[in-house]
């Protein structure tokens, strides 16, 4: 079934739908028009095409003389054809204010993007979602996480948001995939641009079973700036937000204080006191999020209806791993702990063999129960 709507929405735009997105794009493509400004103009004149026709006198009682100027003179249409271009191929989108599809949600945000570029399935613009978010450089406990928490949730019947970034981002989106789930990427770039590379694989997967967005102009490059502007519609999109792993200073922090702004929940997953990426989500619990370590924590708070159709949390994927090991390979998980610990170390612990301890963790290794990391250390994942 979801197939098939997903075919339903790959369309073409008749000249006379681009001609009418295209005054969106020129609108906002004035020096000095923002979201705010944009939703003033179409607050007071009721679409772009009022907005090109009024006098310059009633522009000026909205905005400065420079932009009423902008607005009037005439306008090098060629500089739009790659937006027009784009919007002729199939499965390409603008979303306007003015637009059913246009995500409820974002309306109640106090600075919503006028449109968005889209590409992929708009019927899940509307679907009730999630934020997961998180490090770009997460551990790799925090990326098993965000992929059992992002497949969990879609099984509960929620679209998982992130913004395709490395890390946690990329894991969220990963594990909505896997469950046959929905899923959302909002970027800080144009659509015509996948950043970063390394998820251009991804990116595809996402168009071909989700949707990606932005409300950046087509060509716009990857800037700093861009990205904690496109973090208050991850937060705004979703019912909650879910932070994974952060440090004190990231754009998840700033996408959960977006949330809690906008009235969402927000939840953070502790880690160890020693981990830098744990002491975001630390202070967040202190500011009042919702402490997570198992998925029903989630359910709880919002209200979901539906039962899970497996329990994957953190503690019951320890659990089977636990069932599976036997003899010392569960003496030397337990060993390990969960914080990186060296080979050497490893056998002190143990009273084992070099030899013995490195058979073992190479069998902990291809069972997915351990990982190697930088610096010829182990970590323990479930």
């Amino acid at each position: 079934r979801k197939a098939s709507l997903a075919r339903a929405l790959i369309r073409m735009y008749s000249g006379e739908e681009i001609a009418e997105k295209t005054l969106w794009i020129r609108l906002s493509s004035i020096e000095g028009i923002g979201s705010q400004t944009f939703c003033q103009l179409l607050k007071e004149f009721g679409s772009p095409a009022n907005v090109f026709s009024a006098t310059f006198k009633q522009l000026t009682a909205i905005v400065s003389e420079k932009i009423a100027l902008s607005i009037k003179q005439d306008f090098n249409e060629d500089s739009l054809k790659t937006s027009q271009n784009w919007l002729m191929q199939a499965n390409n989108h603008l979303v306007t204010l003015a637009d059913a599809q246009y995500p409820q949600l974002l309306l109640e945000i106090n600075d919503p993007p006028p449109y968005l570029y889209a590409k992929g399935n708009l019927a899940l613009l509307n679907q009730p979602s999630i934020a997961i978010v998180g490090s770009r450089n997460a551990s790799v406990q925090g990326e098993k996480n965000a992929e059992a928490f992002a497949e969990g949730l879609c099984h509960h019947g929620l679209c998982v948001v992130s913004g395709l970034a490395l890390g946690i981002d990329g894991a969220a989106h990963r594990g909505a995939l896997k469950a046959n789930g929905a899923t959302i990427a909002v970027v800080g770039t144009g659509l015509d641009i996948v950043y970063p590379a390394k998820h251009r694989d991804l990116a595809h997967h996402i168009v071909e079973h989700g949707l990606i967005i932005s409300e950046f102009a087509l060509g716009t490059p990857s800037k700093p700036q861009n990205f904690p502007k496109r973090n208050r519609i991850i937060s705004g999109l979703s019912l909650g937000c879910l932070v994974v792993e952060a440090n004190l200073q990231s754009g998840s922090q700033i996408t959960a204080r977006l949330a809690g702004e906008q009235g969402r929940e927000v939840f953070a997953i502790p880690g160890s006191i020693h981990s830098p990426m744990s002491k975001g989500c630390h202070q967040l619990i202190k500011q009042g999020a919702k402490l997570v370590d198992d998925l029903q924590d989630i359910v709880e708070e919002l209200g979901l209806s539906r039962q899970l159709n497996s329990q994957i949390s953190t503690t019951a994927n320890h659990d089977n791993a636990a069932n599976t090991q036997t003899g010392s390979h569960q003496t030397l998980l337990d060993l390990m702990g969960f914080e990186p610990i060296a080979l050497d170390r490893l056998v002190h612990l143990s009273d084992l063999t070099v030899s013995e301890v490195s058979s073992m963790l190479m069998l902990l290794e291809l069972e997915g129960s351990v990982a190697s990391i930088a610096g010829g250390n182990f970590q323990r994942i479930v």
